[in-house]
């Protein structure tokens, strides 16, 4: 848990360095992945009854929604973007 936890905030680190809007789209999904990773381990640990989690969870699961709407929105800006220029031809 400790490491697909820590690994959402090291890999959006990396993600505010991006140099392209593909490079955001690509360590923004590894984000996600871990996000979503840690979302799961803490359900087991909210299931088990060993700790609750409760708060942690709700945490993690709105972190989750928030790199899915920031990879859809670069997305839409990507194919604007491209769909203009396709235009412009």
């Amino acid at each position: 848990m400790v490491k697909c936890g820590t690994s959402v905030g090291a890999n959006y680190r990396a993600v505010c360095r991006s140099r392209s809007n593909n490079e955001f789209i690509s360590k923004m999904q590894v984000v996600l992945e871990e996000s979503d990773e840690s979302c799961y381990w803490l359900e087991i640990v909210e299931e088990k009854g060993w700790v609750d989690v409760r708060a942690l969870l709700k945490e993690a699961n709105e972190l989750t929604a928030i790199f899915v709407s920031s990879i859809k929105t670069i997305k839409n800006k990507s194919n604007n973007i491209k769909n203009n220029n396709i235009r412009k031809t």
